[in-house]
């Protein structure tokens, strides 16, 4: 049976630590241009880089204190970007017939750390504080009330692959009938929950990233905002085919061989309708670890046999923004293909050689057409998701 089914991805809305608009990031991508810095804020006495976001973000003044947050804030701006498709959703479509569905890995988790550290030993917290910012629910719940939307509206919280995994249920949803429109995407802030957490895990790299490389030392965090609006509509860059798989392996470790990314690419090509060899470029997951992108590496491999398409990790320029990595990086394959011009594989130009090779990109104009985009995300406890965009 065939699961064709038109779903158009608007222009996304987008903010990272390489910029917070299509220019500024289209021309980092191209260029290879890291946005990390060298910082201790998160792990006092030791610097490590972040991908933290510079630029000037909306003001929360006349904002309801629940939804106080910067995570909410770099949900602002990308909402800002959607512009007048937004608003002509928001004016032609019933209130009750928008969607949202959202990814985040700790939503607004860093303003309970700002409360504790402003807080004294067996002291309450103060009054400003509101328990509703670092709830899961949170980033969902704002984009609705914020817009007047009256439709269903959640998030998803997979680890490192909930944006791509909102985008997948925003599909979903369309295909149902129920609603007419969903707002999708993915957002996480830096804090120091996560960056603490990665580092205990011996996951953290004193160094820029260098997914695939034979150097390669681990990760780099950073934050990031995603946005699209999803509609059942042809024409444009449409979210062809969504793979969806669990390894049931291990908590953190991905499973070695990679069947579970094999899976999740293979069922993406499947929705699609396209062979392996039609994709003309692959978004890695490429954290950087040595685990993660060995089992990549073989699960491509095993997919595109000696054809692999020209492929690059945008983690070395932006850092692992967890749960916004799937969306952004989605918003990355979506500018490569309107704009024609490929992400960068930025890292020591030294492959692992023990690894099957990888055709890694080092120029940003490509040497055919692009017309079709594979995007993996492969998060912690075996959740991966792989999404195939196509330019129509």
């Amino acid at each position: 049976m065939s699961q064709h089914f038109p779903c158009r991805l608007s222009a996304p809305g987008l903010i990272c630590s390489i910029g917070s608009d299509h220019p500024g990031v289209l021309d980092a991508l191209g260029r290879g241009q890291r946005g990390l810095q060298s910082s201790d804020r998160y792990t006092p006495g030791r610097r490590v880089p972040i991908g933290a976001i510079d630029a000037s973000l909306p003001d929360t003044s006349t904002w309801p204190a629940d939804h106080i947050s910067r995570n909410n804030q770099l949900i602002t701006h990308a909402l800002e970007q959607l512009g007048t498709t937004l608003q002509e959703t928001l004016r032609q479509v019933a209130p009750e017939r928008i969607g949202v569905i959202m990814g985040t890995s700790t939503s607004g988790v860093l303003e309970t750390e700002r409360a504790i550290a402003r807080t004294g030993p067996g002291e309450p917290f103060d009054d400003d504080y509101r328990y509703a910012r670092q709830e899961i629910g949170a980033p969902a719940r704002f984009i609705a009330e914020y817009l007047g939307i009256k439709g269903p509206a959640w998030t998803l919280s997979t680890a490192c692959s909930s944006g791509a995994r909102a985008l997948g249920a925003a599909r979903r949803m369309l295909r149902t009938g129920r609603v007419d429109a969903v707002i999708a995407g993915g957002a996480d802030t830096l804090c120091g929950l996560t960056v603490n957490g990665f580092d205990s895990l011996g996951a953290i790299s004193d160094a820029p990233c260098q997914p695939f490389s034979a150097n390669r030392r681990g990760i780099n965090i950073g934050e990031a905002a995603a946005l699209f609006i999803v509609t059942a509509a042809p024409g444009g860059i449409q979210l062809a085919g969504v793979g969806e798989s669990s390894d049931a392996h291990h908590i953190s470790a991905p499973e070695p061989t990679g069947n579970g990314a094999f899976a999740a690419m293979e069922q993406a090509l499947t929705m699609a309708e396209l062979p392996p060899g039609s994709v003309d470029y692959l978004n890695l997951h490429g954290t950087a670890t040595e685990q993660n992108d060995a089992m990549e590496a073989r699960a491509i491999a095993r997919l595109f046999g000696t054809h692999r398409p020209p492929s690059s990790s945008t983690k070395a320029l932006t850092g692992h923004t967890l749960g916004a990595a799937g969306a952004l990086e989605a918003a990355f394959c979506w500018l490569a293909l309107t704009h024609q011009h490929l992400p960068l594989h930025a890292y020591d130009g030294v492959p692992d050689p023990t690894l099957p090779a990888l055709p890694l990109i080092e120029s940003a104009h490509p040497k055919r057409p692009i017309r079709h985009a594979l995007s993996n995300a492969f998060a912690f406890g075996g959740n991966n998701v792989a999404l195939l965009l196509e330019a129509s």
